[in-house]
């Protein structure tokens, strides 16, 4: 088994399946293994009248995700947060990668002419 990040599950007031618990957990992995700045995962998720609500929050240097979403069941908010999560992740992530290349293309190095 490969070693990542925790990730940390909670089911308040739900009936939690471990089907959908491996789920999250091999889908927060695979995010882990493309973002290496998360340390941590944390899905919560807990009933909202007839849906779920599912709360997820990602962790690391230099970076902090916090995303809620509801889903008509368990397994489509945990889907769903994870989603989101990842969104966001990849744009955090190519606003850091696209602002050095940017500001490389500002301000060049000055070649210096030979005579």
């Amino acid at each position: 088994m490969v070693e990542g990040p925790p990730v940390v599950v909670h089911f308040r007031e739900i009936p939690n399946s471990e089907r959908v618990r491996r789920s999250i957990e091999a889908r927060c992995q695979h995010l882990a293994s493309e973002f290496e700045e998360v340390t941590r995962f944390e899905i919560t998720c807990t009933p909202l009248g007839t849906e779920v609500a599912a709360q997820g929050r990602a962790t690391g240097k230099n970076t902090d995700v916090a995303t809620q979403v509801s889903g008509k069941n368990l397994r489509a908010a945990a889907d769903q947060v994870i989603e989101k999560i990842e969104r966001q992740l990849r744009k955090i992530h190519d606003k850091r990668i696209f602002a050095q290349r940017r500001e490389a293309q500002r301000n060049p190095a000055k070649r210096i002419a030979s005579d």
